[in-house]
């Protein structure tokens, strides 16, 4: 019997305003998974992200969480759906400390699967060892650190992660890929939006290539090998 995928877009057209930034993204996700959106800058990755949101101008298609229609909803509705966004912006509160950050978020959906600050502090050593620090004093690491436990603080189960490697070092890089492998161990489901083609292909159990908002391709995990010299000329990597 086939599964309800948790993320299913169909034919999903996107606006800012003007600007049509996504035009007919089809893609799925199913319980468990970990996917990733990969492409060049300004391909549509981002927009996909926060069209789930109901974030983008408007949007015309399909989008359903867990089989329910979200285009339409305000954004607080689809994020009570189970939702949790980590933006690129990363949206630290600099003058609160570490701890306040992680205790700032709502539940969403159940509740049941919000991780506590030890459970948080358990994954994320770093962030015990700067519990009072203010946000704004953290390092580049440790704010997207932060982000990410942050919303494993609200139970949501579909995790949204926007380029949360950028700009930080190998060992930082590492260690948020032994956290996504962890989340994906207890059940998450995760979408990343990443850049960095070899960490996430290493992650990912399916990767689509946004171009121009359109998906061009779909890569498995298994035949990632054989696809590697075409996914890099579309990258450009």
């Amino acid at each position: 019997m086939a599964t309800t995928p948790v993320l299913e877009i169909k034919d999903l057209h996107s606006w800012y305003g003007e600007s049509h930034v996504l035009h007919g993204i089809n893609l799925s996700v199913n319980a468990g998974e970990v996917v990733c959106l990969l492409g060049r800058n300004g391909a549509g990755r981002t927009s996909t992200l926060r069209a789930i949101l109901g974030l983008t101008g408007s949007n015309k298609g399909s989008i359903k969480i867990n089989d329910i229609e979200v285009i339409g909803k305000p954004t607080h509705e689809i994020a009570g759906l189970g939702i949790g966004y980590c933006p690129e912006e990363r949206g630290i509160f600099a003058s609160l400390t570490c701890e306040q950050n992680l205790m700032l978020p709502p539940m969403v959906g159940s509740g049941k699967s919000a991780m506590s600050i030890d459970e948080i502090y358990d994954m994320f050593p770093n962030l015990k060892e700067r519990r009072n620090s203010p946000g704004g004093r953290l390092s580049g690491g440790e704010q997207q650190m932060l982000a990410i436990a942050r919303i494993l603080r609200t139970g949501a189960q579909l995790l949204l992660l926007d380029e949360i490697t950028e700009g930080l070092a190998p060992v930082i890089v590492q260690k948020l890929g032994e956290v996504v492998r962890t989340l994906k161990e207890k059940g998450f489901t995760v979408v990343l939006v990443e850049q960095n083609f070899r960490f996430a292909s290493k992650l990912a159990d399916r990767n689509y290539v946004i171009e121009h908002g359109e998906v061009v391709m779909m890569v498995e995990k298994e035949k990632l090998e054989q696809s590697q010299k075409e996914l890099e000329t579309l990258l450009g990597v």
